[in-house]
């Protein structure tokens, strides 16, 4: 009998000991993915280098896409885990992406300053094509829209110039995996401010901040906004980045923020 009751004891401790006993026959359907945004970096260094730095440096990333010819990615950590890549950062009113993001990382030395300018480092076919396959896989998986996929210096604008005015987001966006305006539409509005009146500095700062970036409402041109235009102009139209208002950056403001 005291045998009999010692069995019973154990076998309530091993329950007790292998954790709670779920009911999981009423799934909620009330969820969405814990990832919502995908940024997309350079790692201003080599692929030897930059596979060190994420895996036991202070940062890290969820892939690294090499300077091979083959455009090798790298799985460095699982979807799930936060990884350490955006740092500070805003985007459409998120804070902190770490914990809603993907990071992407593309080995490229980014940029060096000579006598007669900044010069800025090509992504390579291999490594673009990778990036293709990779994005697409991801945001299938995760239902990001396209406004999600971002870079650096966009949910940064103020720290960080990555992923550069050479990474092509104009074929990502024909890809479906980024947003990019009618060139048309484009064309049409610039041509009405170029006939009229520039819009205020408040009026920048509300379009900027409506499509995601965070910007100072100050209605001054501010050194935090020439930072946030500049951000935005290189990534709509990297050929002048400088963070000057003109017409054309007002034209894709406003058909930016008018496409579904």
């Amino acid at each position: 009998m005291k045998f009999l009751v010692l069995v019973a004891s154990l076998l309530v401790l091993a329950g007790c000991a292998s954790g709670p006993r779920f009911d999981t026959s009423h799934p909620s359907a009330n969820y969405d993915s814990r990832i919502q945004f995908v940024v997309v970096h350079y790692t201003s260094t080599s692929l030897e280098r930059s596979l060190q730095l994420l895996t036991h440096g202070d940062v890290s990333s969820h892939y690294l896409i090499g300077d091979d010819k083959g455009g090798t990615i790298y799985k460095l950590m699982d979807e799930n885990q936060r990884a350490w890549h955006a740092g500070e950062s805003q985007w459409q009113g998120r804070t902190w992406l770490n914990s809603s993001s993907i990071g992407i990382e593309i080995v490229n030395p980014g940029f060096k300053d000579t006598p007669t300018g900044r010069l800025w480092y090509p992504y390579s076919e291999a490594q673009i094509r990778s990036l293709i396959v990779l994005l697409k896989d991801i945001s299938q998986r995760n239902g990001i829209s396209p406004r999600h996929i971002i870079g650096h210096s966009d949910i940064a604008p103020l720290r960080k110039l990555d992923p550069g005015p050479l990474f092509p987001w104009k074929r990502l966006a024909a890809e479906g995996l980024g947003l990019w305006p009618d060139e048309q539409a484009v064309a049409r509005q610039q041509a009405l401010f170029n006939s009229r009146e520039l819009p205020g500095i408040s009026w920048f700062q509300a379009q900027l901040a409506h499509l995601g970036y965070d910007t100072p409402q100050t209605g001054e041109l501010d050194v935090a906004t020439r930072h946030v235009l500049a951000a935005f102009q290189m990534h709509y139209r990297p050929s002048r980045f400088d963070g000057t208002p003109d017409a054309q950056t007002a034209a894709l403001l406003l058909v930016l923020n008018q496409t579904k």
